[in-house]
C-alpha cells in the first residue's frame, strides 16, 4: 500500500485545491501529477501478476504511444488542413499544423541520432525530447481539467451574466462564435430569472480599429432582436483584452452592489484560461462555456494553452532550460 502513498497525497492536495478555488492551474498539474503516480503504482504491482498478464500490459505500453503518436500526428495535421481551408492563413490557424509537423519532426531527429550514431543529434534529441515530454504533461493537465471544470454548474444565485465579446463579421455583425457565447449567456440568465431573480446581462467589448462599433453594441442588438429584455443589459464598451474585459465588468459589478455573484460565459476553449483570469483579476464567479464548432476546437486550446504556458514563462522556461540540460548531460 505504501507505492500509493504518494498518488494519494497529491490527490489529497488536489481536492484541497479545488475547494480553496476551482480556477487554479496548479489543480490541473496537481490531478496530473496524481494520475500519473497512480499509473506508476498499479504498473509497479503488474510483478505480481500471472506472467501472460504482464506481457499484454508490456506490448500495449510499446505499442499504445506508437500507434497514439501517429494517430495524433494524423489528426492535427488533418485538422490544420481544415483550419487553413474554412479560417485562412492566419497565424493562430497554423498551429495544430505545426504542432503535428513539429512532433513529426522531433521523431526524424531521434531517427537521424540513432541511424547515425551521431553524439551531437544524440544530445539534441535527448533534450527536445524532455522538453516535449514536459510541454505534452502539461498540456494533457489542461486539457484533462478544462474538461471536468467544464462540467461544473454553479447553483447558487447570481446577480450578473457576463458575456465576452469577440470580433464581428465587416465590423459590425456578430459571428456564429459570438453567438453562441450569446446564446449561452441568455439560457443562464433565464435559469436565473426562473427563480424570481432575474439578473444582469452585461456584454463586454470594446472597438476594434477594424470595427464600426463596439462589440458591447453588437452583442446587445442582436440580443435584444431576439427578444430578450433591453433593460436588463448593461454595456461595457471599452476593453480590449479578457483581461480587460473581466476588470471592466467587475468595476460595473462592485458599483451596482459589492458583494455580487456572477458568471462569466466565453466559448468552451477559452473557458478555463478566462476562469484563471477571472481569478487573477479578483472577479466573482464561475465561468460557463458555449459551444464551438470542433474543427475550430484544437486550434483554439492549443492557443488558450500557449497563452497560459507563456503567462508563467519564467517558471516554464526555467524547468525547460534544467530539462534540456539533463538531456544534453545523458547524451555524452
Amino acid at each position: 500500500m505504501i507505492a500509493y502513498a504518494p498518488a494519494a497525497l497529491s490527490f489529497l492536495l488536489f481536492g484541497i485545491g479545488v475547494l480553496r478555488d476551482r480556477r487554479r492551474f496548479s489543480n490541473a498539474v496537481l490531478l496530473g501529477i496524481a494520475v500519473s503516480l497512480l499509473s506508476l503504482a498499479l504498473l509497479a504491482e503488474l510483478r505480481k501478476a500471472p506472467t501472460v498478464v504482464v506481457e499484454v500490459v508490456a506490448a500495449a505500453i510499446i505499442l499504445l504511444p506508437a500507434v497514439g503518436t501517429v494517430a495524433l500526428v494524423w489528426f492535427l495535421i488533418s485538422n490544420g488542413m481544415t483550419m487553413i481551408r474554412k479560417e485562412g492563413r492566419r497565424p493562430a490557424n497554423l498551429l495544430s499544423l505545426l504542432a503535428g509537423l513539429g512532433i513529426i519532426a522531433v521523431i526524424v531527429l531521434l531517427g537521424a541520432a540513432v541511424a547515425t550514431g551521431s553524439r551531437s543529434l544524440a544530445i539534441l534529441a535527448g533534450a527536445a525530447v524532455l522538453v516535449v515530454l514536459y510541454v505534452s504533461f502539461l498540456f494533457v493537465c489542461f486539457v484533462g481539467y478544462a474538461f471536468l471544470y467544464s462540467r461544473h454548474r454553479p447553483r447558487r444565485n447570481v446577480d450578473f451574466v457576463v458575456v465576452l465579446g469577440s470580433g464581428l463579421i465587416g465590423g459590425e455583425r456578430v459571428p456564429p462564435l459570438l453567438a453562441s457565447r450569446l446564446n449561452r449567456g441568455r439560457e443562464a440568465y433565464e435559469k436565473q430569472a426562473a427563480r424570481g431573480n432575474p439578473p444582469v446581462l452585461i456584454t463586454s467589448g470594446g472597438q476594434g480599429p477594424d470595427e464600426k462599433l463596439p462589440e458591447a453594441h453588437a452583442m446587445a442588438d442582436y440580443l435584444v432582436d431576439a427578444g430578450f429584455p433591453a433593460e436588463h443589459i448593461e454595456r461595457e464598451d471599452r476593453s480590449r483584452t479578457t483581461e480587460e474585459n473581466l476588470l471592466f465588468s467587475k468595476a460595473i459589478m462592485e458599483r451596482a452592489k459589492p458583494d455580487y455573484r456572477c458568471v462569466v460565459v466565453t466559448n468552451n476553449f477559452h473557458a478555463f484560461r478566462a476562469a484563471l483570469l477571472a481569478r487573477q483579476t479578483g472577479v466573482n464567479g464561475h465561468v460557463l462555456g458555449s459551444p464551438t464548432a470542433r474543427y475550430y476546437w484544437p486550434s483554439a486550446t492549443i492557443r488558450e494553452f500557449a497563452a497560459v504556458f507563456l503567462s508563467h514563462k519564467l517558471v516554464n522556461f526555467g524547468i525547460c532550460g534544467l530539462l534540456a540540460l539533463c538531456g544534453v548531460l545523458a547524451a555524452l
